[in-house]
């Protein structure tokens, strides 16, 4: 059997059926379903029970996929022992890091980074959900975590500290009479939702956002106050601290990477890169900055 057929069975089964799975492997649905019926007849037997609600995998179909779980991994993971062992800072680096720290802080670091080592070929993947490096997803990942996964190594370069800001006609008035701009109740596993309790009535947040991008700006612009974190309204000339710092929405800023691949020189030359300059920003991000702000 072809490699393709496994993965086609294992697409259906995630997906509960072939358009979704055929969308997913981008082929037509046509095309995979006269590809799973050639399938189950080479087999001589039903892979799928087709239902109203979906295809549901039966015991031998159960069986198939599972192989197709294994051999995906041993895939995995002989392309990132391959990948670990270049011996020269070239090639492709695929980084995943979540919106939020694209625009500011990240950007101007790639930048230095692309002239020291132009033989890199950065591939930056935006993304609010954890990628995942063991399935070669990405090569490496720069996350704000608590808790990263053990299967990674890496090291924490900074805590990420987060204040209560607003522009400065909101200097001196109470925060829970003041209009609010926060997150929502998806973001963060809830983490903002229950930092809000007690802090404003619900009928003052006039706005919630799916993301952290995209919060500071709706600060800066007056729409109310609302949490950032420090590095990223550092500096700003229209936004005014308001509060210490929150250490229940403080996080750990993680670089991370598979052990397969620390050891490759393109993944080591960024991560002592990332490290050196991040390391020299954690005054700002940890919100210890000597300015004002």
């Amino acid at each position: 059997m072809d490699w393709d057929d496994f993965r086609l069975v294992r697409s259906v089964a995630e997906h509960g059926g072939l358009t979704r799975a055929a969308e997913h492997l981008g082929i037509n649905p046509s095309t995979a379903f006269r590809r799973l019926a050639g399938i189950e007849a080479v087999l001589g037997i039903i892979l799928f029970d087709r239902h109203r609600a979906g295809y549901v995998p039966t015991a031998p179909g159960v069986v198939m996929v599972e192989a197709a779980v294994r051999m995906e991994a041993e895939v995995a993971r002989f392309t990132r022992e391959l990948a670990g062992q270049d011996r020269s800072p070239a090639g492709d680096l695929r980084i995943t890091t979540p919106a939020g720290l694209v625009a500011d802080m990240l950007m101007p670091i790639l930048a230095r980074f692309s002239a020291r080592h132009p033989r890199i070929r950065l591939h930056l993947l935006v993304a609010e959900e954890t990628l995942n490096l063991s399935r070669h997803d990405a090569d490496v990942a720069l996350r704000a975590s608590d808790a990263p996964s053990a299967s990674l190594v890496g090291r924490r370069l900074a805590t990420i500290a987060w204040a209560v800001y607003g522009r400065s006609d909101f200097t001196g008035k109470p925060m829970d009479g003041c209009p609010w701009v926060v997150p929502g109740d998806g973001v963060a596993g809830g983490r903002f939702a229950h930092f809000l309790e007690g802090r404003a009535p619900a009928e003052r947040v006039v706005l919630t956002l799916n993301t952290v991008l995209g919060l500071r700006e709706a600060v800066e612009a007056g729409i109310g106050i609302g949490p950032l974190p420090c590095w990223s309204a550092h500096g700003r000339p229209d936004l005014v601290r308001l509060s210490d710092h929150m250490p229940e929405l403080s996080a750990g800023l993680w670089l991370l990477t598979h052990p397969d691949l620390r050891h490759a020189a393109r993944v080591r030359a960024f991560m002592d890169f990332m490290t050196e300059e991040i390391v020299a920003l954690r005054p700002r991000i940890e919100g210890r900055s000597t300015s004002s702000q």
